[in-house]
């Protein structure tokens, strides 16, 4: 039985998202990976949310994403975000811009029912995930001559705490997927994530981060990247071979005697915690979520959060530990 998906409704959410291809399998070449990238900011524009950083892989790929709460949208945002969505007519079009705007000036219920269509694509991570695989697997079926799903299942989320520590962390975490599949050293090396991108100097990709990082560390893309480059790489000026990795094996020792690691050096394991948990943030608010998803659902049973593995210091002197509200049968893996 498909469960509900863990959401925060009357207040500003961040979600990290992944979906995998079919049976796992490598489709995305370069081509397709740029069409995705391409696709997911124009979406994310439509849908009025703002996407923090992402990751595209050869058979899957990571966004993390803020969403705001529902709020009003006057006409001519709602018209200007159909433009973004439909920038060419197309035969496939419900509605041409300019039938669109006559039928708003017209008002009555055709003109209502126009509007209520178009709100319920934003300010909501499925709508929004919804619509970007969608438009996606259109493209792709359509350029390889092929039918047929393209997804294994719907997509994965986890809620993520809007701190800005815990919203740090998983960005990082996403941000070091290529660092991790062995595809390259440093993450700005690899063109289809966010970092990478900001890195170029694309502005819209350097904001998400400057919104990751929060305005008590950096306000300004410079400060940002000093800040958010020390996480993910370390304190050095360039990564080193022979910290680039660890192996689970080292992980697990380090975690029985009681020690820690580096941020960066854990960040560069496959920890399941930030892709299977459901929810990631301090014991706190991971509570309070798992009560309400109970209230909303009707369920009776209670899940306690599950601290992460104390393999490094996961947040700043003096605040609250990170928990999920999964455990994964396996806490991290090299």
């Amino acid at each position: 039985m498909r469960t509900a998906r863990i959401k925060i409704y009357d207040d500003d959410a961040v979600y990290h998202c992944i979906s995998r291809t079919v049976n796992g399998e490598r489709l995305f070449d370069e081509d397709a990976k740029e069409m995705l990238r391409r696709q997911m900011w124009q979406i994310a524009d439509y849908c009025g949310v703002t996407i923090l950083t992402y990751a595209i892989m050869e058979n899957h790929f990571h966004i993390l994403v803020s969403v705001p709460k529902k709020t009003p949208v006057t006409d001519d945002e709602l018209l200007r975000r159909y433009r973004i969505l439909y920038p060419k007519p197309t035969r496939f079009q419900t509605a041409s811009l300019a039938a669109v705007e006559s039928l708003l000036k017209a008002g009555g219920p055709d003109a209502e029912a126009w509007r209520k269509q178009q709100l319920a694509l934003m300010s909501d991570v499925s709508a929004f995930m919804k619509l970007l695989k969608q438009r996606f697997t259109i493209w792709f079926n359509k350029t390889h001559d092929r039918f047929g799903t393209l997804w294994a299942e719907r997509f994965k989320s986890v809620l993520v705490q809007p701190k800005s520590r815990v919203v740090r962390v998983m960005a990082a975490y996403i941000d070091l997927n290529p660092v991790r599949a062995g595809l390259v050293d440093d993450p700005k090396d690899y063109r289809f994530c966010g970092y990478s991108e900001a890195v170029a100097g694309r502005r819209i990709a350097q904001a998400g981060l400057v919104h990751v990082m929060g305005d008590e560390h950096a306000r300004t893309w410079k400060s940002a990247h000093e800040c958010y480059r020390v996480m993910i790489i370390g304190s050095g000026a360039k990564p080193r071979a022979d910290k680039a990795s660890v192996t689970e094996e080292l992980l697990e020792e380090t975690m029985r005697a009681g020690g820690k690691l580096p941020l960066p050096v854990v960040l560069r394991c496959r920890i399941r915690y930030f892709t299977n948990g459901a929810v990631l943030g301090g014991k706190a608010f991971v509570a309070r979520q798992c009560t309400l998803y109970c209230r909303k659902t009707g369920l009776r049973r209670r899940k306690e959060p599950h601290p992460l593995p104390p393999a490094c210091d996961w947040g700043e002197s003096g605040t609250e530990e990170l928990a999920a509200l999964r455990s994964p049968r396996r806490q991290a893996r090299a």
